[in-house]
């Protein structure tokens, strides 16, 4: 009988088989493990930077809204023609490749020059009835949030008045009360008065949520008075939903205008804006059309790019927005 040889000393790898056999790995459980920290954490916004640069749709909204604010700032550099100055013997004349490349309307005006000109209206207003919109609903909106109690009931209250008032509605009927002190500021002054519920409600419920985090009560702790509280630790948290309900208003606030002015109830005539060419267009929309395309399309490209740019921001600071 042959010597009994242990299995365990025999080598199970067959000849052409090595490279099957890997080297044992030594890292240990704590290197695989480690977060590294050599950096800051980001914050929200930080965050929400990294998605919308990814974003073509943000880019390209971005560009639009950066032509239109220039244009609205600085028309001259983008043309040399007077918009108020009409020749009737150029009424409807046919584009002219450098000098009018969008021709001329019935009262024989420079389209073109009308167009960027007329930015400056529209623009004004919508971007300073935003603000001023944010300012009285959010200055609401965050009163009634963190204060509760009576507070919440009588703010809420007075928001559920207006909120019931339709805004186009209303801003006719004052705009025909105040007709002969028409200007930008009236405008402005009427959106505004109307327009802030909306931005009151979602601050409200933005600041109920953030004044119930770990972070207020640790300020709290540490003897911060509620106005501090407020300020520096419950509105910063609280900015990312008014911010994007904000950006989409602004464009609803460039068509009110608009709107305002096509029934000439909005800017007086001898300021240019693209809803007052609207109108003056609609009636040669058979035999000219391209007198009412170039006005509308500016209108209708600023709005788009604020509505995009407004869902670019919210798929940006919402993960559950996000696809």
């Amino acid at each position: 009988m042959s010597d009994f040889i242990p299995s365990a000393n025999i080598s199970r790898t067959r000849a052409g088989q090595d490279h099957y056999v890997s080297e044992i790995d030594e890292t240990g459980l704590g290197a695989v493990d480690a977060v590294p920290d050599e950096g800051a954490p980001s914050s929200v916004w930080g965050e929400a930077w990294k998605r919308l640069r990814c974003r073509p749709i943000f880019w390209f909204a971005a560009t639009i809204i950066f032509f239109a604010v220039m244009i609205s700032v600085f028309p001259w550099l983008f043309t040399s023609q007077d918009p108020r100055y009409c020749v009737l013997s150029n009424s409807l004349g046919a584009p002219e490749l450098w000098s009018h490349p969008f021709g001329f309307d019935k009262q024989g005006c420079d389209i073109y020059s009308r167009v960027i000109y007329g930015a400056r209206a529209s623009v004004s207003v919508g971007i300073l009835t935003t603000i001023a919109v944010t300012l009285i609903g959010g200055t609401i909106g965050a009163l009634a949030g963190y204060f509760g109690g009576w507070l919440d009931s009588l703010l809420s209250r007075i928001t559920d008045v207006f909120f019931a008032i339709p805004l186009l509605l209303a801003a006719i009927v004052f705009m025909q009360m105040f007709k002969d002190s028409r200007s930008i500021t009236m405008v402005v002054v009427v959106l505004s008065a109307f327009a802030w519920t909306s931005i009151a409600r979602i601050t409200r419920g933005s600041v109920m949520s953030a004044k119930n985090e770990e972070f207020v009560t640790a300020a709290r702790a540490t003897g911060a008075s509620r106005a501090r509280i407020l300020m520096n630790h419950i509105i910063p948290n609280s900015m990312a939903p008014i911010i994007v309900y904000a950006t989409v208003a602004l464009g609803t606030f460039i068509v009110s205008e608009a709107s305002l002015s096509f029934m000439g109830i909005g800017l007086p005539s001898s300021v240019v804006s693209w809803g007052a060419d609207i109108s003056t267009a609609k009636d040669q929309l058979s035999d000219a059309p391209m007198v009412l395309f170039y006005p509308a399309s500016a209108l209708a490209l600023t709005v788009l790019s604020f509505i995009m740019m407004g869902d670019a921001v919210r798929e940006a600071l919402d993960p559950k927005a996000r696809k």
